[in-house]
Parts: structure tokens; sequence; C-alpha cells
């Protein structure tokens, strides 16, 4: 038993590691300057700003509750110890070495969440994914990272969304866009943006022979409210169209999806999930202000009217991430050399060990 103390023990000075780093006193602090915000009488008449609020303070929340929560039963499980002992209880201490690796499991995910400092790391996800090179083994492929992510959303305990998904015409899909909303879901997500790469024997293929098809994965923060993004009506053009899918009694009748293009910049981003019109336009312009922000950031412009426009080519020979099925089983992050030998559980959303591999080399 002593090595699970000894292992208490070091968690307990992570912990403490952990929390300076968070900070949790100037966190309380600002939790109270947003509690203060929010009681105004007029804090409701910006209502992308008071979301934003409201949000950020809902995260802090969470936040403080989570490292407080693991630094009490931490105590807990070490003032425990004294009383534990296998030769006078084996089943009380089975339980307590259990309890003990289910505190060890939840802190190495908070420990993660401590690399998570970055502007809009607590933000939830806006993910797009499209098909690229490849005809209809990208189009399956797109899928496959789609039903990736969700399937991480799910296990993560995430909320997913599709707000947007066009089907293609054999298999698989053109694009979808999809919000995942949780605290540090894009923190969690943002470095899965990037080319992924597939290389399998084709199902779509009458002779299987083996196929290189490629998919565009973007990840932005949703962001309710910036002060730096200032969207011109007049540089916009809205198109609205019915919603696309291969039939049924759920499609809609009504010309209800919406497609927004910011014109100086050629961005398009469309919404065709929502019932309404103006739900879906809605969804748009919220895409469309959180890209346009990515971009600003991306591009160091001070202004909308100084972005140099979007890159309209894709170039698919700078993939982060291959997902060999043929000849041999592995997926490979080239950026930072993390690999593992069963792609069917990472297209089935075990992505942790790509994601945590990815946050320490950029922390």
């Amino acid at each position: 038993m002593h090595e699970i103390k000894a292992q208490l023990e070091d968690i307990k000075k992570l912990i403490e590691v952990g929390l300076k780093k968070v900070d949790l006193t100037s966190k309380k602090k600002e939790l109270e300057v947003l509690n203060e915000a929010m009681q105004a009488p007029d804090f409701w008449n910006n209502r992308e700003k008071a979301q934003e609020i409201s949000q950020r303070a809902s995260n802090i929340n969470k936040l403080i509750a989570l490292w407080e929560g693991v630094t009490g039963e931490c105590q807990e499980l070490l003032d425990m110890f004294p009383e534990i002992s296998p030769e006078k209880d084996e089943k009380a201490a089975n339980e307590y070495k259990e309890m003990v690796k289910n505190l060890a499991e939840r802190w190495r995910k908070l420990e993660i969440s401590t690399f998570l400092n970055g502007k809009y790391d607590e933000n939830n996800a806006i993910v797009s994914v499209h098909a690229g090179t490849g005809g209809t083994d990208a189009a399956d492929f797109a899928e496959m990272l789609m039903r990736m992510y969700l399937r991480y959303a799910e296990r993560m305990g995430f909320e997913a969304e599709i707000m947007d998904k066009s089907v293609a015409e054999e298999a698989g899909i053109k694009s979808a866009s999809f919000l995942v909303k949780g605290q540090f879901a894009y923190g969690y997500l943002k470095g899965e943006g990037g080319v992924h790469r597939l290389v399998r024997m084709s199902p779509f293929n009458s002779k299987n022979t083996r196929e290189t098809s490629f998919a565009l994965v973007e990840i932005l923060p949703e962001i309710n409210y910036s002060e730096e993004v200032n969207i011109s009506s007049e540089d916009l053009r809205v198109d609205v169209y019915r919603s696309g899918g291969k039939g049924g009694q759920n499609v809609n009748k009504t010309d209800s999806a919406v497609r927004i293009t910011h014109i100086p910049t050629g961005l398009v981003v469309a919404s065709q999930n929502e019932r309404s019109q103006l739900q879906n336009k809605e969804w748009c312009m919220k895409m469309l202000h959180s890209k346009l922000l990515d971009l600003m950031e991306k591009q160091h412009a001070a202004e909308i009217s100084d972005l140099k426009g979007a890159v309209k080519d894709i170039a698919w020979g700078s993939q982060i991430r291959s997902y060999v099925l043929h000849p041999y089983k592995m997926v490979k992050d080239h950026r930072t050399d993390y690999e593992e030998s069963n792609p069917d559980k990472v297209l089935d959303g075990e992505l942790d060990g790509f994601i945590e591999a990815e946050l320490k080399k950029v922390g």
C-alpha cells in the first residue's frame, strides 16, 4: 500500500504546481467582476456581449469546481490512508485503490487542461470537414472524420450539433460543419485543424486498388461577441435555398437554408440544420464572425478592411496526419511523430494521445 500513498503524494505535488499555473485566486476575482456586470439592469441590452460574459462566468465556475474538487479528493484520500489495512479489510483496501486510480485519471485530464491557456481555449468549437482530392474515397473519408470527431465529443462529455452537411453523390459528404459544446472544446480540438490523409484499398474501385485521399479539417472557436469584428451588411451576399438531402420525411420543404458570402475575403458559410431561415442566418453570422476573427489574427490585421483575402486553393500536400489502412495499419501525426497502430480505435474517436502530444508540444 505504500506505493499507493507515494502515488497520492506525487499527485498532490503536481496539483499544487497546477494550481499556481491556473491561478485560481485571479480567476475568483475575475468571476466577481463578471457577476457584478451580470447584475446590471442593462446587461442584456447587448445580447451577444451578454452571452459571452455569461459563458465566461460559467466556465470559470466549472474550472474552480474541478480544481477544488480534485484537490479536496486527494487530501481526503491521504487522510484516509492510515485507516486502510489490506490485512484487516481486503475489500475496503481494493475500493481505496480503485478510488486512487480514478483520481489519477481525473488528474491526468485536468493536468492537460493546464496547457489550455489560449485566448479562446475555453470556448465551444466550430468544426468543419471538407472532402479534398480523391473523389468518392475522399468524400467517404470526410464522413469518417466527421464521425471520429462526433465520437470524440461524446467520449469527452461534450454536446455536438450538426449545423450544415452537404451529401456527396455516391457516398460520404462533400462538407459538414458542426458545433461542439463544452468547456475547453476549442482548446482540445484546435490542433486537429489541417489536411488529413487516408491510404487504403478503395471500396469504391472495381479493381480494389490502393488509393490515397485527403480531407481538410477546420477548427474555430465559437465567439458570441468581439469588438474587433464589425461586419458591414454591404459586404455580404446572402443566398437562401432548400435544404439538401437524399429525401425522406425530414427534408425541408421550404427555402430555409442560408449561404452567406463575405465578398471582400471570399469566405463562405452555410447552414441548413435549423428549421427557420432566421436561425440559419444567425448561425452563419456566428461562423463568419469566428472565421473573420481567425483570419484577422493570422494576418495580424487590425481591421477587416486590412484583410488580404481568404486562401481559396487548398494545398493537399501538407498533411498533418496520415491514416494508413493498407498495406499496414497505422495512424501517424507528422508534427509530433505520435502514432497509434490501431486505426479503428482512432477513427472511433480515441484521439487523446494525438491531442495531448500536440498540446504538450505547443505548450
